[in-house]
């Protein structure tokens, strides 16, 4: 009967299917025909990505080669956006993305592709042509579009069981903001800019759980440290030139008018000629301090940052 019921076991386990573990995005917009050409040339312009409806990335595609892969003449992508690794921003369940692609010249013919896969945690045979392969992805497939002129916009639905279910993902969408919200949001922005201070403790405590970052690495650098001593300061924006997008959903995003949220650029960094204490200080600013920050607020009335 044990050995009836370890066999059932067994069985049972070889069955399961694999669970999904990241959703892949690959979006490129390009002048060539994949199916022939072993290189195709991707379209200039500006890729804004939205998940759930809330700005996310805004990367430049520039003009250049991009090599057509595999036996299923796949596109290089300009664009990669693995669902898994974009923080809170993606819920446990359904979500959307969007692409908005303007390309610097309105007036050339090109062709976009939006393709998606999801990652499995284990490899599975894949049958074709009457020979198997070992994958570890699956649900692939590839929105695309020929003959496109000017602005091009992608949407598409996914399921992310493999996301954190947090408590602020389930607060009342925001659809307007008084004027004591923004006060007490730019009151947040001003305490963050003050954590870049000796002894730098809020500093490393918020990129204590960041994955990109070793906060003990960072602290036995002293990147921080040096970077402050060479002049290196962070300041809130002013009140005025903040601005304030709601989404549909709880969060609001935060930006400033004309710039970066704490007008981090490469100026701010000019005084500091180590180029390793330079590029370990970006790091962590970039992280602390990014161009745009979302904040909830609580059932309490309070305000807080979704980083």
């Amino acid at each position: 009967m044990k050995k009836a019921a370890l066999a059932i076991f067994l069985v049972a386990t070889a069955v399961a299917p694999a669970a999904v573990i990241n959703v892949e995005f690959k979006f490129t917009p390009f002048i060539g025909d994949p199916a022939t050409d072993k290189e195709v040339t991707t379209m200039a312009g500006k890729a804004q990505v939205y998940i759930n409806n809330v700005p996310f990335a805004e990367q430049d595609v520039r003009e250049e080669e991009s090599p057509v892969l595999f036996e299923g003449h796949e596109v290089g992508p300009a664009v990669s956006m693995p669902m898994s690794s974009s923080g809170a921003v993606v819920r446990k369940g359904k979500n959307k993305i969007r692409i908005e692609f303007t390309p610097n010249d309105a007036a050339k013919s090109y062709r976009a592709q939006l393709r998606w896969a999801s990652v499995l945690d284990s490899a599975a045979e894949e049958i074709a042509g009457g020979s198997g392969q070992a994958t570890n992805q699956a649900d692939e497939g590839v929105d695309d579009r020929k003959a496109v002129k000017g602005k091009a916009v992608f949407e598409r639905e996914f399921t992310a069981d493999f996301a954190l279910d947090l408590p602020w993902h389930h607060y009342p969408a925001i659809t307007s903001l008084s004027e004591a919200d923004k006060e007490k949001i730019a009151a947040l922005l001003k305490i963050r800019a003050g954590w870049f201070q000796p002894d730098f403790a809020a500093v490393y405590k918020a990129i204590e759980e960041n994955e990109s970052l070793k906060v003990d690495d960072v602290r036995k650098a002293q990147c921080l440290e040096a970077s402050y001593k060479a002049g290196v300061r962070i300041t809130a924006p002013p009140a005025g030139q903040l601005e304030f997008t709601t989404t549909g959903g709880p969060e609001v995003v935060v930006t400033q008018r004309g710039g970066s949220l704490f007008g981090l650029d490469e100026k701010t960094f000019a005084a500091v000629k180590d180029e390793e204490t330079q590029m370990c200080a970006g790091m962590v600013l970039a992280t602390v301090y990014p161009g745009r920050l979302g904040f909830v607020r609580k059932p309490n009335g309070t305000w807080e940052t979704v980083d």
